[in-house]
């Protein structure tokens, strides 16, 4: 990035999931929004990808705000929609209620931006990432849903003929893409400090999926493997001055699915300082 508000040439915005972590992602993006920064393109998978529609829609605060007002909720997330519906977050009122009469999403400024943005999500039968450009947050809100979709406590989303689940599962961190679609410069906003190491999930959750989707069973079970080798490729990515990576400064212990608003905030505090140091830094 540069010193000013204006990117280089070709820059792509790379946003990484990790659920409830992602309001970290929100602190930095509020902070990009009203700088005025622009991207050439943007991606990103699972929560990367649904906070980040708002970005294009120029709504700084939105995604704070509602996370704060009804993550704590019953009915909105948490074991009683998981046990009534199969998802640990209630599809209607989250994809539904909440962009269209809640908290209203602006998908008529989304549509007028001329920035392409990929949501990413992984095909179960194929066991491989599919990366959809979104146009419309709402004619297209399957997508993104299937792309936060988290394995285990979420149904597959039907998109056309195939079912899809979680982008973050086979490609978590979809700065390869974009360079493969020509992109030659990166802006990574990572969810996880820069200590962090991606462990095995335990095999009795990973095999739940073996018997009737062997191949999207193979990357659930070896995610971590493609994540570590992801953060590995990312360092050296920076070190050439391809990408430049923020990640949070500080531990801030929260759950992927965070209820206690005083603890989202913090996060989200703590993207918005790590965001304003970097410019800072560049001044």
């Amino acid at each position: 990035m540069t010193k000013s508000t204006e990117i280089k040439h070709k820059t792509a915005l790379v946003l990484e999931g990790g659920a409830m972590r992602g309001m970290y992602t929100a602190g930095v993006l509020d902070v990009f929004m009203k700088k005025n920064i622009k991207f050439d393109a943007i991606i990103g998978v699972s929560a990367g990808a649904l906070f980040g529609v708002n970005y294009l829609s120029k709504q700084p605060g939105r995604v704070i705000r509602y996370n704060k007002k009804y993550n704590s909720d019953k009915n909105y997330l948490g074991l009683k929609p998981l046990l009534k519906t199969g998802n640990i977050i209630d599809t209607e009122y989250a994809y539904n209620i909440v962009p269209h009469q809640l908290d209203p999403f602006d998908d008529a400024t989304f549509q007028k931006s001329d920035i392409p943005f990929w949501a990413v999500v992984t095909n179960i039968k194929t066991g491989n990432p599919e990366y959809i450009k979104i146009k419309s947050v709402f004619d297209q809100m399957d997508v993104l849903r299937a792309s936060g979709s988290m394995p285990i406590v979420s149904k597959p989303v039907r998109l056309g003929k195939e079912l899809y689940l979680d982008g973050a599962v086979t490609d978590s961190i979809p700065y390869q893409k974009m360079l493969d679609l020509g992109y030659e410069h990166l802006v990574v906003i990572l969810t996880k400090p820069a200590d962090y190491v991606k462990k095995p999930m335990p095999k009795i959750l990973t095999s739940v999926y073996k018997r009737h989707y062997p191949e999207f069973y193979e990357k659930f079970a070896n995610r971590h493997i493609m994540y570590n080798e992801q953060i590995r490729h990312l360092r050296e990515l920076e070190d050439q001055k391809i990408a430049e990576v923020m990640r949070p400064s500080k531990h801030i212990k929260i759950s992927k699915t965070e209820k206690d608003p005083a603890k989202l905030e913090r996060l989200y505090q703590l993207g918005v300082h790590d965001a304003k140091q970097f410019f800072t830094s560049c001044s």
